[in-house]
């Protein structure tokens, strides 16, 4: 079973950057899918992109062409680059790792946009 460790959330202004980045205790390379899901207060977890063994990738419409997704299977980690960020980005972001019917989670990294 893998574990997954995000970190890289913080407070950021409008219009400000951060990085995301999830550390895997195993190789990445076996699991289909790594992903990202964030959850707001009062709110759904909700899908925010994801990346495929492969390299593809697929996001969510709310972030898509601000957010990108990358690998580094070296390193066994996932990141989510985040730019143009705006308050309704504020959540909790989870990384996700998926093969077959495992999933597994990471504990979540705050993110916090102020207006």
């Amino acid at each position: 079973q893998v574990q997954l460790v995000e970190s890289g959330g913080g407070l950021v202004q409008t219009g400000g950057s951060l990085r995301l980045s999830c550390a895997a205790s195993g190789s990445i390379s076996s699991y289909n899918t790594m992903g990202w899901y964030r959850q707001a207060p009062g709110k759904q977890r909700e899908f925010v992109g994801l990346i495929t063994s492969g390299g593809v990738t697929q996001y969510a419409y709310s972030v898509k062409g601000r957010f990108t997704i990358s690998r580094d299977n070296a390193k066994n980690t996932v990141y989510l680059q985040m730019n143009s960020l705006k308050p309704e980005d504020t959540a909790v972001y989870y990384c996700n790792a998926a093969k077959a019917l495992d999933y597994y989670w990471g504990q979540g990294t705050q993110v916090t946009v102020s207006s």
